[in-house]
């Protein structure tokens, strides 16, 4: 009765009819889902629970990623606040005052108003013309700030501690050669802070800086990382032999305050900032300071070993310029004034036979080189010490037992 539905179909050469591809149509179906019947029950029971235990896993090790970024941003956070808790309380403002009704005229002192400086009363009275930070170093008010910051002698001093006590302070002493300075107040059993050591500083560590941000802002907090150690740099007149250099910003006013590891360790004083840059900070290393805070302490003054000799720190260039046959040590050379001399009369390198034009190599073992400069390595020894000095004299070596002197000691 399918006469009239029959039709023949000719394709790739085979001979199909309409009743052929019906019925081929309904034995697929029913093959195809009798097995996809079998498959949904073994997919059901593993490879839907793998996809699923797959896609779970997925999402909790993206969990487990967010969970250890905020706990390490947690933890350096916390890290951060415990640095700043253990050495805030140790951080002084320095203010700088200064008589200036001296100064003035009709018009007032740089042109500000007579009344600034006086009262309505007419009597003249101190004026806040500058400001510094420090740390406290012993609990009966020692403290350690840079020599720039306390540099007038004709100014008064004034410390603010963290909790707003003031206390009018003295002028411990001024280092000759580094930018160091202490002041002394009267007080007792002060909080002290923890040194570290800058000798072990590399770059990329955290570190946070701590000072009277503009003479305004008490207790100012920046971080950064160190962006480069034993810098040589010229600032205020100084110069800064193994400065460290860091990212964490130094403003005025923080300098003589702390620079701190994320152990509350004060591994550097705040010294300098290159204003031609962004964010390009200079402390004055720690260790360089040591020698001079046990000075202090032991004698009530800064006592330093000295050589007395002037010299320049040779380089690679230096060496290739003058045909030199070592690119590194101390050259002894006299300076431009006929009183410059290379070395200094009666001093212990003039005691120990040293020349002009000697090459000094190795301090007590230690290469003099950019990374170690003399004065650094003198700095590391101490009054009265016997130290071996190799030197290079006219292309031979030669060591010399050297004992150092207190410098300015008479």
């Amino acid at each position: 009765m399918f006469k009239h539905l029959r039709k023949e179909y000719y394709g790739n050469g085979f001979r199909f009819s309409l009743i052929g591809i019906i019925l081929l149509s309904v034995l697929s179906s029913f093959i195809f889902g009798a097995i996809g019947g079998i498959l949904a029950v073994s997919l059901n029971s593993d490879f839907f629970s793998w996809i699923q235990n797959s896609l779970k896993g997925t999402a909790t090790q993206e969990t487990i990623v967010r969970e250890k970024i905020a706990t390490s941003l947690a933890d350096d956070e916390a890290a951060t606040i415990k640095a700043v808790n253990k050495v805030l309380s140790s951080t002084v403002n320095i203010v700088i005052s200064k008589d200036l009704s001296k100064y003035n005229n009709e018009t007032g002192p740089f042109l500000y108003p007579y009344e600034y400086y006086y009262g309505s009363g007419g009597s003249p009275k101190k004026t806040e013309i500058g400001g510094g930070s420090g740390f406290i170093i012993s609990s009966d008010g020692l403290i350690l700030t840079n020599k720039h910051v306390v540099s007038d002698g004709t100014a008064e001093y004034t410390v603010i501690l963290s909790n707003g006590k003031k206390y009018d302070a003295k002028i411990a002493g001024t280092d000759v050669f580094m930018d160091i300075a202490f002041l002394k107040i009267e007080a007792k059993n002060l909080p002290i802070v923890t040194l570290g050591d800058s000798d072990k500083l590399v770059s990329g560590q955290t570190v946070i800086a701590i000072g009277y941000t503009l003479s305004e802002y008490q207790n100012t907090v920046t971080k950064g990382i160190i962006s480069g150690v034993k810098r040589r740099i010229s600032a205020q007149g100084e110069t800064i032999d193994e400065a460290i250099q860091t990212d964490a910003a130094i403003n005025p006013g923080n300098s003589g305050g702390p620079l701190v590891s994320l152990k509350g360790e004060v591994i550097g004083i705040n010294a300098a900032v290159n204003q031609q840059g962004q964010l390009i900070g200079f402390a004055i290393p720690i260790n360089s300071a040591k020698q001079l805070i046990a000075s202090v302490k032991q004698y009530g003054k800064i006592v330093r070993p000295w050589l007395g000799v002037r010299y320049i720190l040779l380089n690679k260039e230096i060496s290739e310029a003058n045909n030199f046959s070592v690119s590194y040590g101390a050259l002894l050379l006299r300076g431009s004034a006929t009183t410059d001399l290379a070395v200094i009369p009666g001093s212990p390198a003039d005691k120990a036979g040293l020349k002009e034009n000697d090459i000094i190599l190795e301090v007590g073992g230690v290469k003099v080189d950019e990374n170690n400069s003399l004065s650094g390595l003198l700095n590391k020894h101490q009054i009265e010490e016997t130290v071996n000095f190799k030197v290079l004299r006219e292309g031979k070596e030669t060591i010399f037992k050297i004992t150092l002197e207190e410098y300015g000691k008479k």
